[in-house]
């Protein structure tokens, strides 16, 4: 199959949103026994058989303290509540040695991780901390680091000024994090969204069927509709994220005409059609709360193909020194605000408009060095670094010109890139953002791009590390194929 034709069957396999199951949310299902059996125990099938030889749970290529400890402290809580056979409590003792390294590891564990928590990791983590300390699985966390993100907990709640968590706030996506005794932050009559999810999350989802609405048939519903193989991914669908995604990493390529309009024009136009003027889109049709980040890379695709939406949505995001992914957000998204300005180019705006050079200057102040960049939603710096280069090559080159040295200089002896190890995925974005800016008049090694190209070539079919951070870690499998079937187009 030649290049054109992956890109035409990836463009027909565009749908709900293709992720990898996760350790985190499917142990939330496996939780549900009282309430479901069935799905109960397939997803304690599936989580049984994740466990990792050194007794935890997570992400199998690479270990991230964030995504181990959460995942390992829901496996275990799963297993000791429904495991029933003597092989699960062989698997929670093996656990417990796990476990303990971790908690042991936690102060300079946790300020290790180079590119910070997973998503709602210091609402979530209390919670859980809470209740396997008090079935014995862990030891008492007072006074130490896990013990003190209950004050951390407080200081984000407390941040909802009296509002409840309704489905219209991002909160809703961890409310699990609430527990047995939170139940009152909870605007349970509009927490659930029409698909029967809490915020698309299948881990708050099973919080709500198991706690809040025993029993919920639309909650099980919609579990029960996206379970895979017994296991559940970290949100779904994401079918507007996999779909403007997708269509970016196309659209660099300038071979669009080569591919299948019918499909091309298919996929426009349900990102359209879900495009609101006032606040944009969120990362699924339907999705009550939309965002920042979706909102100014689908802005991008849509002016990209000749669509006119309307900027005041992506303007809706414009804070006072940055723009925002989601209200409430701890700290701004690198890669959302490098969207925001792919999508102020796009809508004509000057290097001089003052949003602009609001964006420059806070991407500035994130840098390292102006060499790299790292971002909230990804463990690879080399993610959010070639959004950059693309984004800035021909607009706004001095920001891109030490970031495609580095990106040179840390190119792999075989060619390949990987920040932990080679991927696909990471060798694809750096060859994205160096042919890009090549074709924009900047020089690159022709070896670099040759090297590059010809071991993405040979491992294309490799499997994708997850590198992704929600919850947990997390791989969008066909959102990683678009790009790099874009680098393989961009370097033919």
């Amino acid at each position: 199959m030649n290049i054109i034709d992956s890109a035409n069957q990836l463009l027909g396999e565009i749908g709900p949103g293709r992720m990898s199951n996760t350790v985190y949310d499917t142990a939330w299902v496996a939780m549900l026994g009282e309430v479901d059996w069935e799905l109960s125990n397939s997803a304690l099938e599936w989580l049984s058989s994740k466990q990792l030889p050194d007794g935890s749970w997570g992400n199998n290529s690479l270990s991230y303290y964030h995504d181990r400890l959460i995942c390992t402290l829901t496996a275990m809580l799963a297993l000791f509540k429904r495991g029933r056979r003597a092989y699960d409590q062989r698997q929670v003792e093996y656990g417990k040695n796990a476990i303990e390294k971790i908690v042991s590891n936690a102060t300079s564990s946790l300020a290790a991780d180079p590119y910070g928590a997973t998503v709602g990791f210091e609402l979530i983590v209390p919670t859980l901390t809470a209740e396997a300390e008090a079935i014995g699985l862990i030891p008492s966390q007072q006074g130490r680091i896990l013990g003190r993100l209950q004050h951390q907990r407080a200081r984000k709640l407390s941040m909802l000024s009296g509002r409840k968590i309704s489905r219209f706030i991002t909160v809703a996506h961890s409310s699990e994090m609430v527990g047995s005794d939170g139940m009152h932050l909870l605007d349970i009559e509009n927490l659930q969204e029409a698909n029967g999810s809490i915020g698309y999350s299948p881990s708050a989802t099973a919080f709500f069927a198991l706690k809040v609405k025993p029993g919920d048939p639309a909650a099980l519903g919609y579990l029960n509709s996206i379970k895979r193989d017994g296991g559940v991914p970290n949100v779904a669908p994401i079918d507007v994220f996999e779909c403007a995604w997708t269509l970016w990493n196309l659209s660099l390529t300038g071979q669009v005409n080569d591919l299948d309009l019918t499909l091309v024009q298919k996929h426009l136009k349900f990102l359209f059609d879900n495009w609101s003027d006032r606040t944009g889109v969120g990362f699924a049709a339907n999705y009550s709360a939309h965002d920042g980040d979706d909102t100014g890379l689908v802005f991008d695709v849509l002016k990209r193909f000749g669509y006119q939406p309307s900027l005041s949505a992506m303007l809706t995001y414009e804070e006072s020194d940055s723009f925002r992914c989601f209200a409430l957000e701890a700290n701004p998204s690198v890669s959302a605000n490098i969207h925001a300005l792919g999508a102020l180019r796009q809508a004509g705006l000057s290097i001089e408009h003052a949003a602009v050079q609001k964006i420059l200057r806070f991407l500035a102040s994130r840098g390292h060095s102006n060499t790299f960049w790292a971002d909230k939603w990804h463990i690879s710096p080399y993610y959010a670094t070639s959004h950059l280069i693309i984004t800035c090559a021909g607009f706004a080159d001095e920001f891109a010109v030490k970031a495609v040295n580095w990106m040179c200089e840390t190119q792999k002896s075989n060619g390949s890139w990987g920040y932990y190890m080679s991927t696909t995925e990471e060798t694809a974005y750096c060859l994205q953002a160096l042919a890009i800016w090549e074709k924009s008049g900047g020089k690159v090694p022709k070896p670099v791009l040759e090297r590059g190209a010809k071991w993405l070539t040979e491992n294309m079919d490799m499997p994708y590390p997850a590198l992704w951070i929600g919850k947990c870690l997390y791989s969008p499998d066909l959102v990683i194929r678009s790009s790099i079937i874009s680098a393989l187009m961009l370097t033919a």
